[in-house]
């Protein structure tokens, strides 16, 4: 199962930790583990190209880790972003045929 903790302060998403593999289906099939990388790793790829946001990245491709930051409170363009990728993430922790692979969580800090 994928685990994605979104931590967010006064309505602004500040940083995202994915890990574990879905298990959906054999490694190169898996469409649940391949959705959740398409979005977690094209968001950290946009902000880091389209915004002036200062990020932390840590990941292990191995335990399917990615741990991302901001530094500081998000620009527009970051704001922007991590609300897509959250739309996305809900989208497929909602699915009948998805959610037990995910779980998605919230934090306030």
């Amino acid at each position: 199962m994928i685990t994605i903790t979104v931590k967010k302060r006064k309505g602004n998403y500040l940083e995202f930790v994915s890990k574990g593999h879905a298990g959906y289906a054999e490694e190169g099939q898996d469409i649940v583990c391949a959705a959740v990388s398409v979005l977690t790793i094209n968001t950290l790829n946009a902000i880091e190209k389209f915004a002036d946001d200062r990020t932390s990245l840590v990941s292990d491709e191995s335990k399917g880790l990615i741990d991302y930051r901001l530094k500081g409170n998000p620009t527009r363009e970051a704001k922007l972003l991590l609300d897509a990728m959250v739309l996305g993430l809900e989208e497929i922790a909602e699915d009948e045929n998805y959610r037990e692979y995910m779980d998605l969580t919230y934090e306030e800090v």
